[in-house]
């Protein structure tokens, strides 16, 4: 009886704009679970915080610390929804709370609409998919790049940039370069970076050096880091597929240059479900708590490219540099 269902489900397999219409239902909020998710966060987040420049022994401090990373993390994939339109796309208090919200997880919302939008709609390109992910060049075009380009690109690649992205992801890429290059078009950029200093020199006079480790660097650390890789590793695995301009389609990209990252159900919740990202890019307006309801009902996105957070599945990830067209895979460089 299965390998007859299983023989069925194949018969009727669909593909392309029929696959993306069957997302559609799934494509509402709840107004109620919406708020709810962001209220929570905004009170979770400060409380655990809290703790960490309490008079608590360092052990507790470090464990909330690392909790309120997590939590950013989740936060920032609400914050995420909110940008698409996805969640309260009609609510003015929650867009103003959202840009705020942007500006405390230096992701301001000027420069992540244009670079995400972008993001979308050239996923998986050969050319033109390096805005708001990480570049990916051609085996052939390393070859012909000169040192200082090669030295670039693997710098933005590296494992130390995607530990680091909250020195190089957010604070330099999503807020300083962004404002150095169109000042005027990205103030908000200048905000961020502002409130980011205010903060950490509230906490320094107020506190003392420990409680701007504990309740700022750190959990900023972890939300950024983790966050970083999350961009590599969606589409950057050892079975990603990349395509020039006339063979690229919208839900090729989504479905074979996007992976499937499985979590356990904590983590899955940390990550606000954005390891079903094959489902966010082939339809962004599904919020993310609805995505595993979507992934349970449609049985075609259950066919999708799996990676997981084991250390091997990291360091495979981690390893890949170059499209090589002659095999049509990411390879590495030795």
């Amino acid at each position: 009886m299965n390998a007859l269902q299983s023989q069925r489900d194949k018969s009727v397999m669909r593909t392309g704009k029929e696959l993306i219409l069957a997302t559609k239902p799934f494509a509402r909020e709840s107004v109620a679970r919406s708020w709810y998710e962001v209220i929570i966060m905004l009170l979770l987040i400060p409380l655990t915080l809290t703790v960490t420049v309490a008079a608590v022994p360092v052990i507790v401090r470090l464990g909330f610390s690392l909790l309120g990373g997590l939590l950013m993390l989740r936060l920032f994939i609400i914050y995420h929804d909110q940008q698409h339109g996805t969640i309260l796309g009609k609510s003015y208090l929650a867009s103003v709370i959202m840009r705020l919200v942007g500006c405390l997880l230096l992701s301001p919302s000027s420069i992540w609409k244009s670079s995400h939008t972008h993001h979308h709609n050239h996923n998986s390109k050969v050319r033109g998919s390096d805005i708001g992910s990480f570049p990916v060049m051609t085996k052939a075009q390393y070859g012909r790049s000169s040192y200082g380009e090669r030295t670039a690109y693997l710098f933005k690649r590296h494992p130390l940039t995607i530990l680091f992205g909250y020195i190089f992801v957010f604070l330099y890429g999503m807020c300083l370069n962004p404002f150095l290059s169109k000042p005027s078009k990205h103030i908000d950029c200048l905000s961020a970076m502002l409130i980011h200093a205010a903060i950490a020199a509230m906490l320094f006079l107020a506190f003392g050096w420990q409680a701007w480790l504990f309740a700022q660097f750190l959990p900023s650390l972890v939300s950024s880091a983790i966050g970083s890789y999350l961009f590599y590793a969606q589409h950057n695995f050892p079975e990603v597929e990349f395509f020039d301009r006339a063979g690229w389609t919208y839900e090729k990209a989504a479905m074979q240059s996007s992976s499937h990252l499985k979590t356990g159900a904590l983590m899955a919740w940390f990550t606000g479900n954005i390891g079903y990202h094959h489902i966010h890019h082939l339809n962004a307006h599904i919020p993310f708590y609805r995505l595993p309801e979507a992934y349970a009902r449609i049985p075609e996105l259950r066919r999708a490219k799996t990676i997981s957070l084991h250390p091997s599945d990291i360091l495979r990830c981690l390893r890949l540099k170059v499209w090589d067209t002659d095999t049509q895979r990411m390879v590495a460089l030795r």
